[in-house]
């Protein structure tokens, strides 16, 4: 049987990106280490589930404080000042705060940002009666007495998302909390947020929201899903609160979140895009980075946060800016213009555009979008963008760190179109021109599979999972 041209030419080109992989992980060879400690568990936010506080707002992207823990005691970083570029729900800034460090954040998206205020809110101390506030809510249901309703917003992508019976709930408990204090009102409506996916017709699924079919929306697809139970607003909203009064009166798991005899760091967050904040930080200041960026792996975080986002008031035009302002890490992101935001930046470009292996997977996946063989024309773009915009922000880390300081990042590598990435040996050898000593790329003990669209047509390929270390020369 004779092979097509075209078919040649992608074996060609897979073959020669392999071969790059291969001379890059040898140069890296002694440094990439599997490290046993280091479970799927621990590097996502499974083990925060059980942890007091931690576990009020389940945040699917979030590493544990456990992780963050274990490298800052690793490294004895018990003073100094912690950055978060990619911030979330705040869990490295929390505990690296516990641990006797200030600790800086930046988030982009609304939803982080209130996660973490509202726990900078608690913090600084709920009077007794502010307590009892907030036990009498999750004991009765002060809402059903409510006289006027606050309707709730919603976005294109959020309609039909409740039962009928928890939208009205919702609009009464949202009326009705800001009768109480501003910061009773503002960890009542925390305790919401918390809740909408139990009470939603809609599960979070990487790229997008998962519909259930009880719900009203006119849904694609032949298989019908069913996320199981749908809690009722008033037995979520009365779990929810009973969680955050235990952890605040210190019942069940121990916390250290809030105690007072820590000697603890500041706390403060810049809210937007890092490649924005992060010039706007003073060079040689920062004693530690520990991150965990968007992976180069489709999700967008604008539709699987859309509940969330709705209840804060992003509108359709703000989606969409937000959706422009990450990191690019979904087929929608549009390029953006480094350089015309930042013409420092020219050494990080400089360096991306040349690193062989990065571009020969872009040519492979241009090529492959040419000849239509990819299931979204936009991969190319969006993983081009995601290497040169994370060349941007180690440049930046490099910048804001002291010398010898640590940079400990969690990342995923991915496929596309059956090309094997290395985000972690092409960020690593990128880092390593943009002022840092790749000391380590700690690898999980057990690899992550690629998507079944990627199996099925080419294969099962186990990806590396990674805790990059990397020290500021």
């Amino acid at each position: 049987m004779s092979v097509s041209p075209l078919y040649q030419e992608v074996g060609v080109a897979l073959n020669e990106i392999e071969t790059l992989s291969a001379q890059l992980e040898c140069r890296y060879d002694g440094r990439l280490k599997t490290e046993v400690a280091l479970s799927r568990g621990l590097v996502s936010f499974q083990a925060n589930k059980s942890r007091a506080v931690y576990r009020w707002y389940k945040f699917k992207e979030a590493f544990s404080a456990d992780l963050v823990e274990y490298f800052l005691d690793r490294f004895r970083l018990s003073g100094g000042v912690m950055l978060d570029p990619f911030a979330g729900s705040g869990t490295a800034l929390f505990v690296s705060r516990n641990m006797g460090l200030s600790a800086v954040g930046v988030e982009l998206l609304p939803i982080g940002q209130r996660i973490i205020e509202t726990k900078k809110l608690i913090d600084e101390g709920l009077t007794p009666d502010e307590l009892k506030m907030l036990e009498k809510w999750s004991n009765s249901t002060p809402w059903h007495q409510s006289k006027g309703r606050k309707p709730i917003a919603e976005l294109r992508i959020t309609k039909d998302a409740y039962p009928t019976e928890a939208i009205s709930s919702m609009e009464k408990f949202l009326y009705s909390i800001y009768e109480e204090s501003p910061r009773v009102a503002s960890v009542l409506l925390f305790a919401l947020l918390c809740t909408l996916e139990a009470i939603s017709f809609t599960r979070k699924d990487g790229q997008y929201l998962r519909w259930d079919h009880r719900t009203q929306r006119r849904l694609k697809g032949n298989i019908p899903f069913n996320k199981g139970e749908i809690l009722s607003f008033d037995e979520a909203m009365s779990k929810k609160l009973k969680d955050i009064v235990a952890d605040l009166a210190g019942a069940g798991q121990p916390t250290d979140l809030f105690r007072k005899e820590f000697k603890r760091g500041d706390v403060t967050l810049h809210a937007g895009s890092c490649l924005e904040i992060l010039p706007k930080l003073p060079g040689a200041h920062f004693d530690c980075v520990i991150t965990s960026p968007p992976y180069c792996n489709r999700y967008d975080y604008t539709r699987t946060y859309a509940l969330e986002l709705a209840l804060l008031g992003v509108n359709e035009m703000r989606l969409s800016e937000l959706r422009q302002e990450m990191l690019s890490c979904t087929v929608e992101n549009r390029g953006k213009d480094l350089l015309g935001m930042n013409p420092d930046w020219k050494s990080a470009i400089s360096v991306t555009d040349k690193h062989e292996l990065l571009q020969s997977v872009l040519m492979y996946l241009n090529g492959q979008k040419e000849s239509g063989a990819l299931n979204n024309n936009g991969i190319p773009r969006m993983v081009r963008g995601y290497f040169y915009e994370m060349a941007c922000v180690i440049y930046e880390c490099s910048r804001v760190l002291k010398s010898g300081a640590p940079l400990i990042m969690v990342n995923d590598n991915v496929r596309y179109a059956g090309a094997s990435i290395p985000v972690d040996l092409i960020l690593s050898d990128i880092a390593a021109e943009l002022g840092f000593n790749v000391d380590k790329i700690l690898v999980l003990p057990n690899g992550k599979g690629n998507s079944s669209q990627q199996m099925g047509a080419h294969g099962r390929d186990l990806l590396r999972k990674c805790v990059y270390v990397w020290r500021k020369k």
